[in-house]
């Protein structure tokens, strides 16, 4: 068996395999590669030694049984038994469903979270897109201070264990997309520097010194991510990436490793036969992230829309503190530009950052190219309290939200749990082993929030084991659901049976009567009809067309002889127009 690893600066390195210590040799081929053949198993445990120095796990290791800090396992994820053919499911058409495997079930683990995915493809869904799962130290966290980009957190069941969940999704018809963090490794366990230039201070970020993406070195370091990715795509058989905050990869090389993945992620869904995804977060409104390469664009094939959630959430709540500033000024006009036009920062001014921000999309920009939602992990985690929005405006409101994201322009995402307006908080927990960065986490996370007003009293201990246990989910039985289950399920089956994949943003178009609180949203054959007013009725006037009433939110829709739709406060209706 082959063990290589990159160690440039490295005078000798030492495979620790088992109790033996096998010298490893320059490889020819490739500078800084050190390479040896050894007979190993799976099973076995090996690390790496760089010039007599303490073992160190591989740092592309796939199987850390110990934690990311102990020698890594041999594995052969080649050997798994799928059980499932899957030819793909591609992003035009999907609803994704965002789920933390730590708290999605009390146990926490891949094969608890399995068992729930049947209650999933009932509601419709496509895809479940998990939140980082590498490996972190401890056992509870969101994943984002991953430190292993190419193993599987232990602690919900390892690399098998997420083979399993995929092959169990499969079974259920449901896609499976993973949340990847490439700009930057946890504060904890980072053992990749002993190694090489895999970070560099050219740049900065809000975590230290950036990723080497452009400095010298970062030919390997940018494979080294590539190759993660495609790895994770190939063995695990997902069907896409999400891109954690894409704009903190600081990188001034003529060809952006976003390119780079993408082309390499493009290759890879030509070998394997069937569609393959990358989706990024971003909050630079930049439309070269979904521009094809060929027009020098990065090539990703869709990205999260803060916009429009921003916008929806203070047409929904009324909060205008921090970035909801820009759009509480008029909120449904800004719903209204984000639903027509993608971004409302599209090269205006943005009072927030004291700037004008973003670019215009190209009308001709398939919708389905943006992911619309009410409400993320980020969005309720770092809140405070990390209230879920069903808790903020209640079920009628809800429901108004849910009929805009699910059956308006953008791929559509829900955050488990919301389909029944879960009112459970998702907070923001951790368990760091490291006494001084465990106590630097839970008093800057009280500084940052006793700033705006909170209580230190009142705000979560990151750290203390029952923030993790509130945030866990508490289903309700399927028979004794609330009411808005089932509306989640109509809308869901509406948008799969009614609107094509292929609607632009050209198709779009809404009219909105600030004062009186209504919008109405003409998306492709559906029109959306929402009234947000707590207290008054409103008449919306529904234009040229024959439409057809497909649901509705509330008693007391009717449709008017002289083509107005009457709507109660709180409510939405979805109709089909036709002519």
């Amino acid at each position: 068996m082959l063990f290589d690893v990159w160690a440039p600066h490295a005078e000798s390195v030492t495979l620790e395999l088992s109790g033996r210590s096998v010298p490893l040799s320059p490889d020819p081929d490739r500078a800084g590669w050190w390479r040896a053949e050894a007979d190993a198993a799976p099973g076995d445990r090996y690390g790496f030694a760089l010039d007599g120095g303490d073992v160190l796990p591989d740092p592309r290791a796939r199987h850390l049984p110990e934690g990311p800090e102990r020698p890594g396992a041999v594995v052969d994820l080649a050997a798994f038994p799928w059980r499932h053919p899957w030819s793909g499911r591609g992003l035009p058409g999907a609803v994704l469903y965002e789920t933390h495997v730590g708290t999605f079930t009390p146990e926490g683990t891949f094969d608890a979270a399995a068992g729930r995915l049947a209650r999933l493809a009932r509601l419709g869904v496509t895809h479940v897109e998990l939140m980082p799962v590498c490996p972190f130290p401890g056992r509870h966290g969101w994943g984002y201070d991953g430190v292993a980009p190419w193993a599987v957190h232990e602690p919900y069941g390892g690399p098998e264990g997420l083979q399993r969940f995929v092959d169990a999704a499969h079974g259920h018809g449901l896609g499976v997309v993973l949340d990847v963090v490439h700009n930057h490794l946890g504060p904890s366990g980072n053992r990749l520097p002993d190694f090489g230039p895999y970070f560099t201070d050219r740049h900065h970020t809000p975590w230290g010194s950036a990723v080497n993406l452009d400095a010298p070195g970062s030919d390997d370091v940018r494979a080294y991510f590539i190759g993660s990715a495609v790895a994770f795509l190939r063995d695990f058989r997902l069907d896409g990436l999400r891109l954690d905050a894409v704009h903190e990869l600081a990188d001034d090389r003529a060809e952006p490793m976003l390119a780079e993945l993408s082309a390499a992620v493009d290759a890879l869904a030509a070998e394997v036969g069937r569609p393959l995804f990358l989706i990024a977060e971003s909050d630079r409104n930049d439309p070269r992230t979904t521009a094809p390469r060929e027009r020098n664009g990065f090539g990703l094939h869709g990205q999260w829309n803060d916009d429009f959630h921003h916008a929806l959430h203070a047409a929904l709540t009324g909060e205008s503190q921090g970035y909801y500033a820009d759009f509480a000024r008029a909120p449904l006009a800004a719903l209204a530009a984000t639903l027509t036009r993608g971004f409302l920062h599209d090269g205006g001014w943005s009072a927030f950052r004291g700037r004008s921000h973003g670019r215009p999309l190209d009308p001709a920009t398939p919708a389905y190219r943006l992911v619309g939602y009410d409400q993320t992990h980020d969005q309720i985690g770092n809140r405070a309290l990390g209230d879920r929005l069903a808790a903020l405006i209640g079920p009628r409101r809800q429901a108004v939200a849910a009929a805009l994201v699910l059956c308006g322009p953008f791929t559509p995402m829900l955050f488990m749990g919301e389909e029944w307006g879960a009112t459970t908080p998702w907070q923001y927990f951790t368990d760091h082993q490291d006494p001084d960065l465990a106590e630097a986490v839970r008093s800057g996370r009280r500084r940052e929030f006793s700033a705006h007003g909170w209580a230190e009293g009142d705000i979560p201990d990151p750290q203390d084991p029952a923030t993790r246990d509130r945030s866990c989910l508490v289903w309700p039985d399927e028979d004794d659901a609330p009411w808005l289950l089932d509306w989640h399920r109509r809308l869901i089956a509406l948008r799969h049976r009614y609107l094509p994949a292929g609607l632009t943003l050209a198709d779009v178009t809404a009219a909105y009567d600030e004062d009186a609180g209504w919008l109405l949203l003409r998306n492709g054959p559906l029109t959306v009809a929402v009234n947000l007013s707590p207290d008054a009725a409103a008449r919306l006037p529904l234009g040229d067309g024959t439409f057809t009433p497909l649901a509705a939110s509330a008693e007391g829709i009717t449709h008017d002889a002289d083509g107005a739709l009457a709507l109660p406060p709180e409510s939405a209706a979805v109709l089909l127009r036709e002519g």
